[in-house]
């Protein structure tokens, strides 16, 4: 599949990031399974505990919304001042991993991305290949 258009979406959403302390902006798109587009930012906070990164901001949005399957997200992260085609590619830290895990199989991809047409397919099991998974 071609994840350029689930690429430029996060691009899209970096754009809002709040990072005023770290100056690491981060945006995500996440596709559910119906075909839609959650988009998400991080937002940071001066105390940092409730500082929330923008894949879980995707994914809380969509969740919210009683969406529960998920195909890919796309992710791209760097500081704010740089541009589309500067930023490096950008995982998922562990907690928005375990998140994803919550909601994801093992094959769900994970989409980083230097631009729109540079980017990289990983799955969740290669990012994480030890997720706790819940049992019900």
């Amino acid at each position: 599949m071609d994840y350029s258009v689930l690429v430029a979406a996060a691009f899209e959403a970096r754009q809002n990031a709040y990072v005023p302390y770290s100056g690491f902006a981060v945006g995500a798109a996440l596709l559910s399974a119906d075909g839609k587009i959650f988009l998400g930012c991080n937002i940071e906070n001066v105390t940092l505990t409730p500082t929330v990164c923008a894949e879980r901001t995707a994914f809380f949005k969509a969740i919210s919304e009683g969406v529960r399957g998920f195909s890919a997200i796309a992710v791209v992260g760097g500081l704010k001042d740089l541009n589309e085609g500067q930023v490096d590619f950008c995982t998922p830290c562990g907690v928005c991993r375990q998140v994803i895990a919550e909601f994801c199989e093992p094959d769900f991809k994970i989409i980083t991305a230097r631009s729109r047409d540079e980017y990289q397919e990983h799955t969740l099991d290669e990012l994480l290949p030890l997720a706790s998974k819940p049992k019900f």
